[in-house]
C-alpha cells in the first residue's frame, strides 16, 4: 500500500514554495521521494533547508504575476530535471477592500496571478504531460471556491475560477493520462491570513466555526498533496478537496 504514495523518481514543481502552504506541500512531496522544483519571486533558502537530505532540488526565480514565464518554466524544468510529473499551482496573492471601494488595479493583480498565470502554466505543463502520457496537476483553490467571503472580491472570483478550471482541464485531459485536481485549504496560518489572525473578533469568529478547534498549519496540506500527486489518486479527476478542519461541514 505504501508504494501507492511513493513519489521516488518523480519531478514535482511547486509555485510559491518559499513559505506557507507552498512550502508545506514542497516538503511533503520531497518526504514522499519526489525531486522538487520551486518557482517564485522570493528566495527559497528556508524551504531548501527543510527538504530531506539528498533531495534533488532546482529553483526557478521568476515573477508569476503574468503568464509570460509559463512556457519557459516548463522548458527549464524538462531540460534541467528531465521531465515534469507533478505541478502544484500554489502561488497567489490577496487584496482586501469593501466591494464598493475595490480598485481595478487590485482586481487585475489578483486575477492575473491567481487565475490567468495558473491556467497558462497548467497549459504548458499539460502539453508536456500529455506528450509523456502521464502527469498530476494540483491547483490550490480555497474555501472561497465554495463560499463568498467578505472584502475579497477578486480573490473569491479567482478561486471560484480555479475550481472551474480544475474541472474543465480534468474533462479534457483525464483520458490522456493527466489527473487535474485541487486542494481547498481552510483557514491556515500563513502571511495571507495575518490580518485575520490579528483581528481579535474575526479570529475568534473563525475559530468558533472550525470543528478541529484550531487554525490549520501549512504541513496539514501535505497529506492531501501527496495523495493527489501519487498513484493512489489515479482514478480521481476534477475534484476540489477541502482540507479545512471541518469548516464546510459546520
Amino acid at each position: 500500500m505504501t508504494d501507492l504514495f511513493n513519489l521516488s523518481g518523480r519531478v514535482a514543481v511547486v509555485t510559491g514554495a518559499n513559505t506557507g502552504i507552498g512550502q508545506g506541500i514542497a516538503v511533503a512531496l520531497a518526504q514522499a521521494g519526489a525531486d522538487v522544483v520551486t518557482v517564485g519571486r522570493s528566495p527559497t533558502d528556508e524551504t531548501r533547508a527543510m527538504l530531506p537530505e539528498g533531495t534533488r532540488h532546482h529553483d526557478i526565480r521568476t515573477d508569476l504575476s503574468t503568464a509570460a514565464p509559463a512556457a519557459g518554466i516548463v522548458e527549464e524544468v524538462v531540460s534541467t530535471m528531465g521531465c515534469i510529473d507533478i505541478l502544484v499551482n500554489n502561488a497567489g496573492i490577496i487584496r482586501r477592500a469593501d466591494a464598493v471601494d475595490f480598485t481595478e488595479a487590485d482586481w487585475d493583480a489578483v486575477m492575473d496571478t491567481n487565475l490567468k498565470s495558473l491556467f497558462f502554466l497548467s497549459q504548458a505543463a499539460g502539453r508536456a504531460m500529455i506528450g509523456q502520457g502521464s502527469g498530476k496537476i494540483i491547483n490550490v483553490a480555497s474555501l472561497l471556491s465554495f463560499q463568498g467571503g467578505i472584502r475579497v472580491s477578486s480573490y473569491t472570483a479567482a478561486k471560484s475560477g480555479v475550481a472551474g478550471l480544475t474541472k474543465i482541464l480534468a474533462n479534457e485531459w483525464a483520458a490522456k493520462g493527466v489527473n487535474v485536481n485541487a486542494i481547498a485549504p481552510g483557514y491556515i496560518e500563513t502571511n495571507n491570513t495575518t490580518a485575520l489572525r490579528e483581528d481579535p473578533k474575526r479570529s475568534a469568529d473563525i475559530l468558533g466555526r472550525i470543528p478541529a478547534g484550531r487554525w490549520g498549519r501549512p504541513s496539514d496540506m501535505g497529506g492531501a498533496a501527496v495523495f493527489l500527486a501519487s498513484s493512489a489518486s489515479d482514478y480521481v479527476n476534477g475534484i476540489t478537496l477541502p482540507v479545512d478542519g471541518g469548516w464546510l461541514a459546520r
